[in-house]
């Protein structure tokens, strides 16, 4: 299965900006399997603020994307999943799930609203 790599190819520190809102829109059309992946480097140290990695914009909305992707897994929609590469590279996936049968068919356009 296709993963889409969101990391700018020869920078070292991340991840190409990806929003909640594309994140939610990919997750409503993905079939089950498929995968991708949201952010290359290390989340807990990049949305540390103790760090100062990153600009405190680029961080809340990395921290903001992690939230999301959690969401969307507690609710059942997606399983994450890391894949290390090297001491503090790692990629976090996301995979879609089958939807269940509870899930109202409205319910993603509600998570890419409240994401928006």
């Amino acid at each position: 299965m296709p993963v889409m790599d969101t990391r700018i190819p020869d920078t070292p520190t991340g991840a190409a900006p990806l929003s909640e809102a594309a994140l939610c829109a990919w997750l409503g059309a993905a079939a089950p399997g498929e995968r991708l992946a949201y952010h290359r480097g290390f989340l807990a140290r990049e949305t540390s603020p103790l760090t100062q990695l990153l600009p405190d914009a680029e961080r809340l909305a990395l921290l903001r994307l992690a939230h999301r992707a959690w969401a969307l897994a507690e609710a059942g929609l997606a399983h994450l999943v890391q894949r290390r590469h090297g001491e503090e590279d790692y990629s976090y996936l996301i995979v879609a799930r089958r939807r269940p049968r509870r899930l109202a068919p409205s319910f993603l356009p509600l998570l890419v609203a409240e994401a928006a």
